[in-house]
């Protein structure tokens, strides 16, 4: 049996309390847990080993939804979404019936991990998520029958041994639905308060993999008014539950009268240590309607800077492969195809 190793427990009742217990820490010793779905696991196999844990699962600010208001929110009359917020909070706050411009949060919120791990595991955590892979990804006593390995007591990479840098993968599945939405996040210490967009929050380093420092904690999410948007997100995992993202993509565009594409935005997920973003694709598509033409360019074009690596489940040749799939199935469930049956073949892993 795999045990936690000795830690303090705080457990603080606002915002400023918590900044302040992080600040008074001693460096690297504090970590923040919500809901503890990734964190405890990893502590079980001194992935993480932190001598304090600083709970805001008592914070009630961090645990609200609301509508914006232009007058008074950061969202300037969009979303507003506590860090603390549930993953099936959230699904059920949203409560979405046909096409939304937040049908990618919600798809992608209802599609993490399990029932019991969303009645857990919150938004903010779920951007935090840990990087993941194989060789990371083990108990203590596995790591160390291979030396280690860079991202945790080792000196070296073993999915490319000769990279400088950690190649361990995003897994998150609501940042890239979030940034597809062109969402904002606040982070708050002792010292000050600032707000960033989702994307500056992601650096392409397993190890260094956000851009939040340790005296800081995630409070809210802000997503602003996306009147003519919709939004979809497409999952690629072995299993149809629990498992983490091999493969992910965000969409969402705004269409003309017309039909052509006023704006759109193509996020990649678990293709390299942070979300991937596809500008030349999105470029390709502006102007044009969602033609089966227009699809398949954009759908290579967000290929290219997917760089899958031979560290999660399923062959990279074949994840690169099934980018292009996913992301010509999110245009064209966006278009307004039918696309229920596709996803059930994505579910069972039958494509």
């Amino acid at each position: 049996m795999l045990r936690l190793p000795y830690f303090r427990f705080l457990s603080p009742e606002t915002v400023d309390e918590a900044a302040v217990l992080l600040a008074s820490a001693a460096p690297g010793d504090a970590t923040i847990v919500a809901g503890g779905t990734d964190l405890l696991p990893n502590m079980k196999r001194r992935q993480q080993t932190p001598g304090t844990l600083v709970s805001v699962r008592r914070i009630t600010e961090l645990r609200r939804i609301a509508d914006g208001d232009a007058s008074t929110s950061p969202a300037a009359g969009g979303l507003t979404i506590g860090a603390g917020v549930t993953l099936a909070e959230l699904v059920r706050a949203l409560h979405l019936k046909g096409p939304s411009p937040f049908s990618a949060l919600a798809q992608a919120a209802a599609q993490v991990a399990t029932p019991h791990l969303r009645n857990m595991g919150t938004v903010g955590g779920n951007l935090c998520l840990d990087t993941r892979c194989n060789y990371y990804d083990q108990g203590y006593e596995w790591r160390k029958a291979i030396d280690f390995c860079m991202k945790k007591d080792g000196d070296i990479c073993w999915v490319a041994t000769s990279s400088p840098r950690c190649l361990a993968v995003s897994s998150t599945d609501t940042a890239p639905a979030l940034m597809a939405l062109g969402a904002s996040v606040t982070l708050a210490s002792a010292e000050a308060v600032r707000t960033m967009a989702l994307t500056d929050l992601y650096r392409n380093d397993g190890i260094d993999y956000l851009a939040r420092r340790p005296s800081e904690i995630l409070t809210t999410v802000h997503v602003p008014r996306l009147e003519g948007w919709r939004s979809t997100y497409w999952k690629l995992r072995r299993r149809g539950s629990f498992d983490f993202p091999v493969l992910s993509v965000a969409a969402a565009v705004r269409l003309a009268a017309d039909g052509a594409v006023e704006a759109a935005r193509l996020v990649l997920g678990a293709v390299a240590s942070r979300p991937v973003e596809a500008p030349g694709a999105v470029e390709s598509l502006v102007g044009r309607p969602l033609a089966n033409e227009a699809i398949a360019e954009a759908a290579e074009l967000a290929a290219r800077p997917a760089r899958p690596m031979d560290n999660t489940d399923f062959g990279l040749v074949w994840r690169k492969r099934m980018t292009r799939e996913l992301v010509s199935y999110a245009l064209r469930e966006l278009r307004g195809d039918d696309m229920r049956e596709c996803r059930r073949r994505i579910a069972r892993q039958l494509v």
